[in-house]
């Protein structure tokens, strides 16, 4: 049987969930540091309420069926919905029936909320998910810096052979 966060198919009752899972030890200390400060995640946090990204999604799957096998985004599995080991029932993709105890003593369970502004933004869940799309996001920059300093070495290395070769060029004369 698969593991929350392993990105397996997960079955909760009997509902099969198609996403991943996100823990917050699965990353570093210092990157924990950072997104634990109280100001930074104020203000990643308040960012991420405006987006609407998990209002959006009762626009974005029309039915529960769409929602339950669609791949969601980090932040949307980790903020939009409670942990599955919660085992609340999704009434639609947006809006879970919390009127069922928590199975799980995770503290997640108790902090979400149907509400458009709580939902799972206190959640450690959410911190997680952030963590991933960063690190993701990181992960392109951080090719794209390599890339690019491969590339203007080669500029340099070339503008270097070029005024060498001018400089022969102009003590030939």
């Amino acid at each position: 049987m698969p593991t929350p966060g392993n990105g397996s198919i997960i079955l909760v009752g009997v509902h099969l969930l198609r996403y991943k899972e996100y823990q917050l030890q699965d990353y570093s200390s210092w990157f924990l540091k950072q997104l634990n400060n109280t100001h930074n995640w104020e203000r990643l946090k308040s960012c991420l309420v405006k987006s609407d990204d998990c209002n959006n999604l009762s626009r974005k799957y029309r039915t529960l069926k769409q929602y339950k096998q669609a791949k969601l985004t980090p932040i949307e599995a980790g903020c939009c919905r409670p942990p599955s080991e919660c085992g609340y029932p999704a009434i639609n993709a947006s809006y879970y029936d919390l009127s069922f105890h928590p199975i799980s003593s995770n503290k997640d369970c108790k902090v979400y909320k149907n509400s458009k502004a709580i939902k799972c933004y206190n959640c450690d869940s959410f911190k997680a998910g952030v963590a991933q799309y960063m690190k993701t996001e990181w992960r392109v920059v951080a090719i794209f810096n390599v890339v690019l300093f491969v590339v203007l070495s080669i500029i340099y290395f070339v503008g270097c052979c070029a005024r060498r070769n001018a400089a022969r060029s102009l003590s030939k004369v």
